[in-house]
């Protein structure tokens, strides 16, 4: 089965930083083909895009990535251009306006007929300084935050600790349990993101320490001091025993604080059941795609877990206990839960 594309949407009120963010993710990345779409070229700060201004152009940046303008009404066809197998993109990123209301780009994405992409999630970037002011003028932005399955609070260098802290609650409480993630200048850890190339074996648990992602980025000289980060955390969970649907379907609905993405391929211990079914989960957004075991595949569930402020531990341990334990199949109707996740 042909791996699908992610579209990953980042929204946010005007001057949160969100171009700041892309201009990061295009120059920081390290090896990913990443399908840029904007409004506006002219906001996009990148050398190579010397054909400002040209709507429904498509601008490749020289570094694998291609940078896109279009009106939203033509994303379904930009869509279709920038998945096809020859422009080898890895992930699409799509910046909403400052004013777009983020629920219908989520609906064209999830509703799109294009089989060669799926949804990412929602970036939701706030200015650390202004989102109260900007809450109080705009109360909606509380209703684009709910839908987000990531929060980006940027520039959090511009106030100090106790009100990055009372922020970061109050973000919190909105948007539960999709995790808020601290930052300045637009930085992000790309792997909270999307998979980059694949460097060396996943570690168990891995936590990624302030200074290990510091030396992951390559930074400007000219910065001069170090920048605050959140930690990002990955959890790698395998069972040779096939999982209980339901229990699996509660952990993914209710999943732990912090959790952003979860993928990976799960068996079941249903009677009759045999496909492998692969898993995609962002944010809010669940995906279970049946498929068959590659020939001389082990069958076996193997997953791994993504997020930021992530217990790793009590998350594995919330997997683990989703193991079928009992030695008898479990029968058709078990498998509903994961129905209601699985495209029709």
């Amino acid at each position: 089965m042909a791996q699908s594309i992610p579209v990953v949407i980042v929204a946010g009120f005007l001057g949160s930083g969100k171009t700041t963010l892309l201009n990061h993710l295009l120059r920081d990345n390290r090896g990913t083909r990443i399908g840029v779409v904007v409004n506006d070229f002219g906001a996009i700060n990148i050398d190579a895009m010397l054909v400002a201004g040209q709507v429904d152009a498509m601008v490749s940046l020289g570094n694998g990535c291609v940078c896109c303008a279009v009106d939203v009404s033509e994303l379904d066809e930009l869509f279709d251009r920038l998945a096809q197998p020859s422009a080898r993109i890895d992930v699409i990123v799509v910046e909403a306006s400052g004013l777009a209301e983020p629920r219908n780009l989520i609906r064209m994405v999830v509703g799109s007929d294009n089989p060669r992409i799926r949804y990412g999630g929602l970036v939701e970037v706030v200015d650390a300084e202004q989102f109260p002011d900007n809450r109080a003028r705009h109360p909606e932005l509380a209703d684009h935050l709910r839908l987000a399955d990531l929060v980006v609070v940027n520039k959090a260098d511009r106030v100090d600790v106790t009100r990055l802290k009372s922020l970061r609650e109050e973000i919190a409480a909105l948007i539960a349990p999709a995790p808020v993630y601290a930052t300045t200048h637009g930085r992000i850890e790309p792997g909270l993101l999307f998979d980059e190339p694949l460097r060396e074996a996943p570690r168990v648990a891995q936590q990624l320490s302030f200074d290990e992602l510091l030396a992951d980025h390559h930074h400007d000289p000219a910065d001069g001091h170090r920048h605050l980060h959140d930690e990002y955390a990955t959890a790698s969970f395998t069972s040779a025993r096939d999982l209980d649907p339901r229990l699996l379907a509660r952990f993914l609905e209710d999943p732990p604080a912090g959790l952003f993405r979860a993928k990976g391929f799960v068996a079941f211990a249903v009677a009759g059941e045999h496909r492998k079914f692969v898993l995609h989960m962002v944010g809010r957004h669940i995906v279970c795609e049946p498929t068959n075991w590659r020939r001389g595949e082990d069958r076996g569930t193997r997953m791994v877990l993504i997020g930021s402020g992530l217990d790793t531990e009590l998350a594995v341990k919330g997997l683990s206990e989703a193991v079928h334990a009992g030695d008898e199949l479990l029968d058709a109707q078990s498998m509903l839960p994961i129905w209601r996740h699985v495209p029709h």
